[in-house]
């Protein structure tokens, strides 16, 4: 697969309420949200170009903006319409969309008052994370990094600074042969992939990690109310490792990874099973609904 570099590609992404041209979209070397992390972005996908759960995305970006100490100065209507704005600029219906908010370059310290919050929303075709034959499963290493404390990071948020561990740990699994990394939390229970939800199908139930120090993700929420739809069985709970070895099925849940199968975390295997293909399906065919539809059936 050839690489198309992020900073040379044709196309328009909306910065602070205009289209600029791909290549044009540059921000000066000392801004504050590359040397002290204070940015937060989205993951969003558009299917038939319908943006899925665009309003939770975008309240989930004001809400992590706010818990970075800054208010993104755009309101919700007006972040739904500039990612559906920039999606059709660049003639795109079935795409990723990034939107990321950031301190500027005004002050360069830890206090970071003065500077001025910006936003930029950038969209492009991407499949999904994992490839066209998911449905084999992907391998998981264990991870050495942790998820942190919530008392240590705001750990409710997207915030750029809380993926470093996860980029560490992803490049860890894949030197080592694995798609990706399972993280445990500071206390050594089990958190999630280092992009993505993790759900354990046990004894015909589906069970998956409390998220008290990483992301409720909105494509887990979404899983979930599909589960039950089907009268299947969903337990939030707090999940040891040594329990892994129980499960008959084990899947992903992400924006980017949608419903994925997992066949191996470290040493143990799985199968891909009914539940996974049935919450995979079901996944699928919602996200193709227009949003009233969505809507509706979420009521």
């Amino acid at each position: 697969m050839t690489l198309v570099p992020f900073d040379d590609r044709d196309g328009l992404i909306w910065w602070d309420g205009a289209m600029v041209a791909w290549r044009d979209a540059k921000l000066h070397v000392l801004s504050h949200g590359l040397h002290y992390a204070s940015a937060v972005f989205e993951g969003e996908r558009a299917y038939g170009g319908h943006i899925f759960k665009l309003r939770a995305h975008t309240e989930r970006l004001i809400g992590s903006g706010r818990l970075l100490g800054f208010e993104i100065p755009w309101t919700a209507e007006q972040i739904d319409a500039a990612c559906n704005q920039v999606l059709a600029a660049n003639g795109l219906t079935d795409a990723y969309i990034r939107p990321i908010a950031w301190r500027g370059a005004e002050q360069l310290s830890v206090s970071a008052q003065k500077t001025k919050i910006h936003l930029a929303i950038a969209t492009w075709p991407w499949p999904n994370l994992f490839g066209a034959d998911r449905m084999a499963g992907v391998r998981l290493g264990m991870a050495e990094w942790r998820r942190p404390h919530p008392q240590t990071a705001p750990t409710a948020s997207k915030a750029a600074g809380l993926y470093m561990i996860g980029t560490l740990s992803k490049h860890t699994a894949e030197a080592a042969g694995f798609q990706d990394a399972l993280m445990l939390d500071w206390r050594g229970q089990v958190a999630e992939a280092t992009g993505a939800n993790i759900f354990f199908v046990i004894d015909g139930d589906i069970h998956t990690p409390t998220p008290d120090c990483f992301l409720d993700g909105i494509t887990r929420r979404t899983v979930m109310g599909i589960a039950r739809r089907h009268q299947m069985n969903v337990i939030e709970r707090a999940i040891q490792p040594e329990e892994m070895v129980r499960a008959s099925e084990v899947f992903l849940a992400g924006t980017a990874a949608e419903v994925t199968p997992v066949r191996q975390i470290g040493e143990l295997s799985f199968t891909p099973g009914r539940i996974t293909e049935t919450l995979l399906a079901d996944y699928e065919a919602l996200v193709r609904l227009s949003p009233a539809e969505v809507a509706r059936i979420a009521a």
